[in-house]
This record gives C-alpha cells, structure tokens and sequence, in this order.
C-alpha cells in the first residue's frame, strides 16, 4: 500500500505551493486538491508561459497526472470553467468529487455584504464566497456538486433556500433569482462539468491500495490562516494544515506520506489580521516590489515583511513537517542585512512560541549579512556563502530540514537538497 506524500504551505499562504508542486507533479500518478476554494491562487511559470491556477490541482500541466479536486473543496462552477478553458483533453484527467459544496453566486454577494457591514472591522476576505459557502456546509443548508446533475430538482431547492432566508437577503440587498434564469445557470454547469463529477474518494481508495499509484496532495492558503490554529478570526474557513488533508480527501493519517511545508525566506500576507514581522518601510516596499506581491486571485498587493521563524517552528510541528521549501531565495538579493525574527516580546517578556493572539506581539530579529546572485541558482555550493549561511539558520531556528529551494519563478530554476 502507498502513502499520499503532502505539500502545505507554512505561512499566510502565497508561498510558492503551485510551483513546488508543479515541479514535483512529475513524479506523481495523481495530485489531489483537498480544500478551499477558488480564493486559493497558484502561479506557475513554464517556458515562460503563465499559468494562474485557483480550483485545478496544480498536476495538470503534467499530461500524465490525474487530478482530483476533492469533497473539502467549496467549488465554484463559473470559476473552474473559465480555469479549464486555459488546458485541453481534461476529460480522463480532472475529476470532481461529487461531495465538494457548490460555492454559488449569492455566496460571493453575502461574502461581499458582510464585509461592508463590518466597516473597520472587516476580515479582509477575497470576497469569493468561500466562508458563507463553508457556513452553509456547517449548518446543513448547503449544496452539492453531485446535486448539478439533477439542474431540476437542485433549482427547487435552492429557491426554496432563498424563500426561508428571505429576511437576511433582503438586509444583504441580494436579490432573488427567476426560476428559469437560475435553472438555465444549472443546466449550464451540468453540460460542463458532469463528465469530471464522481465519487474521488473511491478514486483515490484504489490509488493508494490496489494500484500503487504515487500521490500528491496539494493544501491552499497557508497554516496561519488554518481556521482553528491559524490568526483567528483573520483566518480562511477551512482547515488549512495537513490534517485537513485526511478530511478533504477521505482518507485517513496512515495514508499521509512525506510532509513538505512551503515557506517564503521572507513573509507577505494579504488582508487583514496581525502580522508581527511586516515592514512598513522602505524594506517591506521593496520586497512587494522584488518579489512582485501581488495576489493571482485578486490582485491585491501583499504586505510584505521579513522572515518569521517563531510562526515557521510552530507551522512546523502542527504539520509534522519533513522538509521545508524555501521559495523565492532571490527576492532578498541586494539587501544589504536581512532580518528574521527570531522571538516575540509580548507584555514586556521575551516569549519563543506563539500565543494565541497575536495583536499585542513585537518582533525580535537577528541581523544577518545580506547577498547577490542567487537568481536561477541550481546548486546549493554555487549559491554566495551568504545566502548559504541564512539557509542554515533558518533551519537551525525553525528546527526543519530545508530540502528545496527555489531561487527564480521558472520550474527548473530549483536546488533540490
């Protein structure tokens, strides 16, 4: 029987997980995508061809992968069409669970009207629908993607859902849709993406234990933003670490293989919600600038900030983690000292974990001598001593091997440790 190696990102997301696991489709029979939704963005970079991926597993640029989009997934069906529109022969080689929740319309409408009523004290979400989607889940008033392939009868029920909830959309100001445009938008999904719809816990059952099939699963966001160990409430409404991984996929922890954690060599985050090593001058805007910080998703620019190796330790140990990736290495080239923050000082005391608020944390850093040229290195002895040494530290500091590093967005542009 095989084991399902993992790849989670160790920080507020956007660290570089659709690369990695680009890379490494190569060497899996199927990449599975276990949660969130299309608030997720993964760039990749092939020849350089762009490729912005947010509900397809990042194995499809492997023609000879199978990828699954699993049950923990919120799915919305006008965004993975318009995603499946960039590739071709995806029929044999995407597959849908048909227990993922539809993320709908008014999902997005009520994510976007919840954050205007909550004025300063918005969340900072992507306003893509992902939490009133995961709400519904919770509350057993949600829809399922196997329910697409009867547009008839998932038309009544949904009608039926704004009828009982007539009063929170009237306050949201969203209105309700005819029948008929509302069946004609079902009808619609049907004809796309009823050949991808099955059962992908069968599916990925029978990779694991009959056909020895090597697989890959694939987390969105990041660990910092896990809805119960993460930055609450400035969290994702999902469980972004990799024990979320068993439950998005239906399988269990003795299937989880090799866990790798993606991590930044320095920290972006994006939205609202603490961030204890964020630079707010000219540091962290050149950061945003090298390291082109803007969200595939939305658009946004990240905050930016210098590598936290108190929030890396304890991603670490939540994730059981292996390895780190240490992506964008080449982003602090020309830096002339780069900072990691090593401790928080909190009510006037030096602390080395991470409590579970962290508003009133200041950061403790240690300075170390910066480099140039590590831009499309590929072999850890070429990198300058510099850079060498920071590697060392951070895994001397965060207590996790560093198996991969990546030193430009380009595929090959990859040291493997």
């Amino acid at each position: 029987m095989m084991k399902a190696d993992l790849i989670v990102g160790i920080q507020w997301g956007d660290e570089g997980k659709g690369k990695i696991v680009d890379r490494l489709a190569k060497e899996y029979d199927m990449v599975c995508r276990s949660q969130g939704g299309h608030n997720a963005g993964h760039t990749i970079w092939v020849d350089g061809v762009k490729y912005a991926l947010h509900l397809i597993p990042s194995g499809v640029l492997n023609p000879k992968a199978i990828n699954v989009v699993g049950n923990g997934v919120v799915l919305s069906p006008e965004s993975i069409i318009k995603e499946m529109v960039q590739f071709e022969g995806l029929e044999g080689r995407l597959y849908i669970s048909d227990k993922a929740h539809l993320n709908l319309p008014y999902h997005a409408l009520i994510d976007q009207a919840r954050e205007r009523l909550k004025g300063d004290k918005a969340i900072g979400t992507t306003g893509k629908g992902i939490g009133p989607a995961y709400s519904d889940k919770i509350n057993r008033t949600g829809f399922r993607v196997g329910e697409l392939l009867n547009p008839s009868k998932l038309c009544a029920a949904i009608i039926g859902y704004f009828e009982q909830n007539r009063a929170i959309f009237d306050i949201y100001e969203i209105p309700t849709p005819t029948q008929a445009e509302l069946l004609a938008e079902l009808e619609g999904y049907k004809a796309k993406l009823a050949p991808f719809i099955t059962d992908t816990t069968q599916m990925v059952w029978k990779a694991l234990d009959e056909e020895n099939k090597r697989v890959l699963l694939e987390g969105a966001q990041g660990t910092m933003l896990d809805i119960d160990h993460g930055t609450y409430p400035y969290v994702t409404s999902s469980a972004t670490v990799s024990a979320g991984a068993c439950t998005g996929l239906g399988i269990n922890a003795k299937d989880i293989g090799k866990v790798t954690g993606i991590v930044k060599a320095y920290c972006t985050r994006v939205g609202n919600g603490p961030f204890p090593s964020e630079d707010h001058g000219e540091d962290g805007k050149r950061l945003g600038e090298q390291g082109h910080e803007f969200g595939t998703t939305t658009g946004r620019a990240r905050r930016c900030g210098w590598f936290d190796a108190v929030a890396t330790r304890y991603a670490s140990r939540l994730n059981g983690c292996d390895e780190l990736a240490l992506m964008k290495l080449d982003v602090l080239d020309g830096f002339d000292e780069v900072k990691v923050c090593v401790a928080y000082e909190l009510d006037g005391k030096e602390i080395d974990y991470l409590p579970a608020n962290l508003e009133d944390v200041k950061p403790i850093y240690k300075s170390f001598k910066g480099w140039t040229n590590s831009v499309g290195v590929r072999k850890f002895e070429d990198l300058p001593a510099s850079a060498q040494d920071y590697v060392k530290i951070i895994e001397e500091i965060s207590k996790t091997k560093v198996g991969i590093i990546s030193t430009s967005p380009e595929r090959e542009d990859t040291i493997i440790l």
